[in-house]
């Protein structure tokens, strides 16, 4: 059980305090409502290289992690499709050097051509190391925009290609910063040895005369029902044939998500799965097989992926997993089958719970969401689940017209 309080700052800042005294740190996390869904589709991995610029410095801190390093704490970031997120931990002691660090790139970001120069080049590198020149890296460059053809989960966090990012000038950064990374747009956590009335003090201290700004009002493209399959076939210099399949699915706060989520653990979590057993273990077709959700907010994909044993035809692979797809889809799974998946993930939301940062996460994440309450509560909509509602998802999502298959093929 969680325990947390809440209040909000005259800016619209959303504050919220979990103490646990237990520890020496405070974690602080700040999530901000803007993600590569927010992109002009003609100025895309704008998100995640302005993640890169708030380590650039603020007008007065010219280096972030120095002053940060110098107090004992750590700190980290990522982007995603819906949100941005900043996190740190310091010992309690310095904890007001955290709110420093924060407030001043909240409302004074630097903007140089120096820092935009560094940074792109990070992310142009980052692009090209993990996206071009690694085996199966442009996988999602790929089967993002075959699986979306409206809505802007089409283009990858990175981006679709470098250009945009080669592109990118001051005004364009500075627009997309004075539109998004204001306090009426962001979430505060702060969790570990602190109090409420503590917190209260130094957030208004820090960050209350930060000037709101305009309210972000999303009218994001609407992704049309697939209507028919769809599928890709590439042929790139890897070591093995990799075959995807992706399903059109809910969101992340789509009240069938948890029976969504419980399919793909039935399926491929840990060596007792079903694609594990048949496929790899009994059949020997695939090196490796996994399932899983995307986990977007507005409609995700579940994704069924499989490196193939060397020899073994693409045909033969793809007809075995939408053989056990079938199964799934016909047939009631067990009783015990359902009860050892609902302990795994009560199992994995118990150990994300263990560090104060992951708890600051799941908070700042379930509030983004709309329902704080998540964070004690997720568990019992995954115990809720029913055999019958396994079986209702998978007739629902599974189907060939709603599935993308990307057919990756090795040159040798």
């Amino acid at each position: 059980m969680i325990e947390f309080e809440r209040f909000k700052l005259n800016n619209g800042l959303k504050v919220i305090v979990h103490t646990d005294v237990s520890t020496p740190l405070v974690s602080m996390n700040i999530l901000y409502n803007v993600g590569s869904r927010d992109e002009d589709p003609e100025k895309t991995g704008f998100a995640h290289l302005f993640e890169h610029l708030m380590f650039g410095g603020s007008v007065n801190i010219k280096k972030y992690d120095e002053p940060l390093e110098r107090v004992g704490g750590e700190n980290n970031a990522f982007t995603n499709n819906d949100v941005t997120d900043y996190y740190l931990t310091v010992p309690r002691q310095n904890l007001e050097t955290a709110f420093w660090l924060e407030s001043d790139r909240m409302l004074n970001l630097a903007f140089s051509k120096r820092s935009l120069e560094v940074q792109r080049n990070v992310v142009i590198e980052e692009f090209k190391q993990s996206y071009l020149n690694k085996p199966y890296g442009d996988v999602w460059l790929l089967l993002r925009p075959l699986a979306y053809t409206t809505h802007p989960y089409r283009w990858s966090t990175i981006g679709k290609s470098i250009e945009p990012i080669q592109q990118a000038t001051i005004e364009d950064v500075k627009d997309f910063y004075a539109r998004f990374y204001n306090p009426n747009n962001a979430i505060m956590v702060l969790a570990g040895n602190t109090t409420v009335d503590e917190i209260k003090v130094l957030a208004e201290r820090w960050f209350g005369s930060i000037p709101a700004g305009e309210e972000v009002i999303r009218n994001l493209p609407q992704e049309p029902v697939q209507m028919e399959p769809r599928s890709l076939t590439v042929e790139r210099d890897v070591p093995l044939d990799c075959l995807y399949k992706a399903y059109h699915m809910g969101g992340k706060m789509d009240k069938d998500y948890p029976a969504i989520d419980l399919v793909s653990d039935v399926l491929s979590n840990g060596n007792s799965s079903r694609l594990y057993q048949s496929l790899i273990k009994e059949q020997q077709l695939f090196s490796d097989i996994n399932a899983f959700l995307t986990g977007d907010e507005d409609g995700g994909l579940f994704v069924v992926t499989g490196k193939l044993i060397k020899g073994v035809k693409m045909e033969a692979a793809e007809a075995a997993i939408l053989e056990q797809l079938n199964k799934i889809k016909v047939d009631l799974i067990t009783e015990s089958e359902l009860q050892k998946v609902k302990n795994k993930v009560e199992s994995l939301m118990t150990f994300n719970e263990m560090r104060i940062q992951d708890r600051a996460l799941n908070l700042a994440y379930a509030e983004h969401l709309g329902d704080i309450n998540m964070v004690n509560d997720d568990i019992l909509r995954y115990q809720a689940v029913t055999s019958e509602q396994i079986r209702e998802m998978a007739n629902e999502i599974l189907r060939p017209e709603n599935c993308s298959t990307l057919y990756y093929y090795s040159k040798s």
